[in-house]
């Protein structure tokens, strides 16, 4: 089966969602003071949870355009690139030279992957 240049978009906009849902987790949880309504009533651990059912429904929408498993999975490991790169612009989180040559082999895997 053949894998819809569109499926594997909307894995990508959902890797970028998944990694925009761990910045809100982790700024959310710096923001709650450990009772049940700082959790609740949190807007960046809600947005987190909004990017994760985002990330679900993208998911399904890519599989019902005609995606293939071993080709659209590893599009969703650039979520680790994504979220260094977050990472970095908002807490200045540096990317080192190992780090690029881990998201260097993401990017091979991600090739290899796909053929």
């Amino acid at each position: 089966m053949r894998t819809s240049p569109i499926a594997i978009l909307l894995f990508a906009v959902a890797a970028f969602l998944g990694a925009l849902g761990q910045f809100f987790y982790k700024s959310g949880a710096d923001q709650t003071n450990g009772s049940l309504r700082s959790y609740l009533l949190n807007a960046r651990l809600f947005a987190g949870v909004i990017c994760y059912v985002a990330v679900m429904a993208l998911f399904v929408a890519a599989f019902k355009k005609g995606g293939a498993l071993t080709v659209l999975y590893p599009v969703y490991a650039s979520t680790f690139i994504w979220a260094a790169l977050i990472a970095w612009l908002a807490y200045g989180t540096p990317i080192r030279a190992p780090h690029f040559a881990g998201m260097l082999l993401l990017v091979a895997g991600m090739y290899l992957l796909g053929r």
